[in-house]
């Protein structure tokens, strides 16, 4: 079988011309429980989520409330370049 060279230049072109999306992550306060309990936590974000600050609440409730975790607010969100000093900031 022949594979066309046009084919084969576009599926070039689209490989180099669709740069994978970069790792985002949010930082959140959190609270459960009585006695109440606070937490400072940082949860990895899908690339909807990224940069749509409502949509990253959203993702940061879902994924800590079957903890029991109540979200209060996210904090910020960030990418890969600030993740060693939030997670040094987050302690266990």
């Amino acid at each position: 079988m022949r594979v066309h060279p046009l084919i084969i230049a576009i599926t070039g072109f689209l490989a180099v011309s669709a740069p994978a999306q970069a790792a985002c992550y949010a930082d959140y306060k959190a609270k459960r429980g009585n006695p109440v309990q606070f937490d400072y936590g940082i949860v990895r974000l899908s690339d909807a989520a990224c940069g749509d600050r409502k949509r990253a609440q959203q993702e940061v409730t879902q994924k800590i409330a079957g903890d029991g975790w109540q979200l209060l607010n996210v904090v910020s969100i960030f990418g890969e370049d600030e993740l060693a000093a939030k997670k040094a900031r987050a302690g266990g």
